[in-house]
């Protein structure tokens, strides 16, 4: 794949719907070689393929460095929970496999309950779906987890009075991940991986015709 011709809206929709349940790549890839590129073209395909290579690992090093500048603020360690969460929901992966967790531990008290918890059945017209399928969550369109907890995070922070801490330790952990996808080297296995990706995309499109 050619990154450079990739735009930020479609790294931002392949981020979306990409398999976030992934285990971080380990630390000593992680670190392993930094090289400064030659050129904008070369700095910008490797800012987009280190970012989707290494999702997981700028998710969890953000956390991290929020968490850390809340070690004081135990109401503000929950707000960062709760807008961690509700910028997870908007993962297609993450939200299908919260929901089913949520469902299944719920239908071992009450099955009832559970059963209202799926997901309407999208009508299905000469094999095919007739639209789009919408994700749910819990049997509630996504946005209403979103709004919900993105709500709930803003009176969290509103109360702990942590606005601007949170404004400090955001922009430290976003300097810190664009500096390490602007000079860590793709290495094999992120080429392949992202091939793969793509070959995934491609066949899931055809599948759909």
């Amino acid at each position: 794949m050619d990154w450079g011709n990739v735009t930020a809206e479609d790294l931002i929709d392949a981020l979306r719907e990409v398999d976030w349940s992934s285990p971080p790549r380990p630390l000593p890839e992680f670190f392993s070689r930094f090289t400064v590129p030659r050129s904008y073209a070369k700095w910008n395909s490797r800012l987009k393929c280190n970012l989707y290579y290494y999702r997981t690992n700028y998710f969890v090093l953000i956390v991290l460095i929020l968490g850390l500048g809340f070690l004081r603020r135990p109401v503000a360690i929950l707000a960062a929970i709760l807008t961690a969460l509700s910028i997870a929901f908007l993962n297609d992966s993450f939200a299908g496999t919260f929901s089913e967790k949520v469902t299944r531990t719920v239908r071992q008290f009450s099955p009832h309950l559970a059963a209202k918890m799926r997901p309407r059945l999208t009508p299905v017209i000469r094999g095919r779906p007739s639209a789009k399928r919408a994700i749910h969550i819990c049997g509630r369109p996504r946005w209403v987890f979103v709004l919900i907890f993105s709500a709930a995070s803003f009176i969290l922070w509103y109360v702990s009075c942590g606005l601007l801490t949170v404004l400090w330790a955001l922009t430290i952990a976003l300097l810190a991940t664009v500096l390490h996808a602007s000079f860590r080297t793709p290495n094999l296995k992120a080429r392949l991986n992202t091939f793969r990706e793509e070959f995934r995309a491609v066949w899931r499109n055809y599948s759909e015709l």
